[in-house]
């Protein structure tokens, strides 16, 4: 049988108990999450390209793909959540868009520089923790660590998951 969405947060929040931590991650998930995206849209994708496909030809590239698969295995969790990591991951794209109209290198550089001083950030945090990581029990919990900080921001709202 499947985890619940709560089954993932609780089985996520047991090594995230230390408000320092806590702080650490709510910081170095978006960054890592933004810097992951930015990266995949460094890799060439021009087959990914449909003609006229207008406003949407920016957000053509892996990073949207990743994106899309991340919003499939949401959706079977929570709609809410759903909803809530669309919003977060089109924020993403569009700072990514804006960012690669600089220059490709422009956002390679700064996806590298972003993902290595978030993942310093997230191993401080879990030394201070005391656990070691999540996702070195399951790799999903890469998918849930984005998912687990929505969950306070939908919880805090009132909306929910």
């Amino acid at each position: 049988m499947a985890k619940s969405i709560q089954q993932w947060f609780d089985e996520y929040g047991e090594s995230h108990q230390n408000p320092t931590n806590k702080i650490i991650h709510w910081i170095c998930i978006p960054l890592i999450f933004w810097s992951i995206i930015g990266l995949l849209a460094c890799i060439p994708h021009d087959y990914l390209q449909i003609a006229n496909a207008g406003w949407a030809l920016p957000y053509m590239h892996w990073g949207s793909v990743v994106i899309a698969l991340g919003l499939l295995f949401y959706i079977r969790l929570s709609w809410q959540l759903f909803l809530g990591m669309a919003l977060f991951s089109t924020a993403v794209l569009l700072s990514i868009d804006t960012l690669m109209a600089l220059g490709t290198n422009v956002l390679l550089i700064t996806s590298i520089a972003v993902f290595v001083g978030a993942w310093i950030g997230q191993f401080i945090g879990h030394n201070i923790e005391g656990k070691k990581p999540s996702f070195f029990k399951d790799l999903q919990f890469l998918m849930i660590g984005p998912a687990w900080l929505m969950g306070f921001i939908l919880k805090r709202t009132g909306i929910g998951y």
